[in-house]
């Protein structure tokens, strides 16, 4: 895999900004037609022009019709008349000392979300948001801290991933070697509270025709939205990520206010009832170290047992937790992440400790758009009061 500049900010080219109504991004293919047919375009053509427009716009990356080279000018300027492709505003983009890249994009309506790839040796890991803020209030979590402005729609979920693969240079889709190789629903927002939208626009990502990634190299992460995780399987068919971060229901509803509706019992049996899991396709528990909190000799035997009770096919990332101002929560010991890995990894059951990734540039787990947020406030107040202080 090609090595990230490290330490820097990536350059970002010319973003053309788009009307939401016009664009054809998130559209399937069926959409695209009945869009062609409405300006007119003959009927019988609709469904070849929109099968051209899919593949430059998911395949070559193109984002305008000038650049759709097997369409006739004619037609071009017409689509450009009515249509359009481009991209959100990038508001940041930055390069972590460890490789991580971040985008803070800004849609039409003015809300921001964030972007973060997570480079590896063998492979690309994109986290991508599925909404503006959150509803679920985890304690340990920054970007939970923030209140839920809406659902992202099919088009700004796509776009994330869009935007990541500009940058990385990985127009047309390449078949080997991607930096851009896998996506984890795992950005701001419950994916699973927005499920029509995560769904169409996952279909669109995994679609041969255009970006291509499997089913296999998606993973969505839940905080236990039970009625919607079995859909999950049967209408998506990615691989699952659950946030457990506890194994008894007291400690889990003080830190995930979600337990106090879906608790530990419904969350497993629905995980073991998940469509497609098996030892090749092992669903990830997702557990945050939270000294004194959930991080004991007991914890880790609780886990076990609960995962080997439901018989569930199962691996464990531990993670470690990134402390922010105001949290009512300190980060447990290496020597105490060790010593409940080895519980779990004794158990037969894999628990590697994520290695904490972009710090230095606020793209850390839990710190997504509320810490980048905090920052340009401050900026924002410095100048002023400098500004003040000058005009004194």
């Amino acid at each position: 895999m090609q090595t990230l500049p490290l330490g820097t900010e990536p350059v970002v080219g010319p973003r053309p900004q788009f009307r939401e109504e016009r664009t054809l991004v998130g559209l399937d293919r069926t959409e695209i037609a009945d869009r062609l047919k409405g300006i007119g375009v003959p009927e019988k053509q609709c469904r070849m022009r929109a099968q051209q427009i899919w593949s430059w716009i998911y395949h070559f990356g193109a984002k305008g019709f000038d650049e759709m080279t097997n369409i006739a000018k004619p037609m071009q300027a017409t689509l450009a008349e009515h249509f359009e492709i481009g991209r959100p505003e990038i508001i940041e983009a930055l390069v972590s000392v460890d490789g991580t890249r971040k985008w803070l994009m800004r849609f039409p309506d003015g809300n921001e979300v964030e972007t973060v790839l997570i480079p590896e040796e063998d492979r690309g890991t994109l986290c991508v948001s599925s909404q503006v803020g959150c509803t679920l209030t985890c304690r340990f979590c920054h970007t939970g801290t923030q209140r839920l402005v809406r659902n992202l729609t099919p088009m700004e979920i796509v776009m994330q991933i869009l935007v990541a693969r500009d940058d990385l240079g990985e127009w047309p889709t390449p078949k080997e070697g991607r930096m851009l190789s896998n996506i984890v629903m795992m950005g701001m927002g419950e994916p699973l509270y927005n499920f029509d939208n995560v769904k169409k626009a996952l279909k669109i990502v995994m679609d041969e025709g255009g970006i291509s990634l499997s089913r296999r190299r998606i993973t969505l992460s839940t905080s236990g939205v039970v009625p919607e995780m079995k859909r999950c399987g049967e209408e998506i068919g990615v691989n699952l990520a659950i946030s457990l971060h506890a194994t008894d229901n007291e400690t889990r509803s003080r830190i995930m206010p979600i337990n106090n509706k879906y608790p530990l019992e419904e969350l497993l049996q629905a995980c073991a009832d998940y469509p497609g899991a098996s030892n090749s396709r092992r669903i990830t528990f997702e557990y945050i170290m939270l000294k004194d909190v959930n991080d004991t000799d007991d914890d880790a035997r609780r886990l076990v047992k609960l995962l080997k009770q439901y018989k569930i096919p199962a691996k464990v990332n531990l993670i470690p937790f990134n402390p922010w101002p105001g949290s009512d929560f300190e980060r447990s010991t290496d020597k105490r992440i060790k010593r409940f890995s080895d519980i779990v990894f004794e158990a037969g059951i894999s628990a590697p400790v994520r290695k904490t990734r972009g710090e230095d540039i606020l793209a850390a787990c839990g710190q997504l758009k509320s810490e980048s947020e905090k920052k340009r406030k401050s900026e924002l107040l410095r100048e002023l009061k400098a500004g003040q202080a000058e005009a004194g």
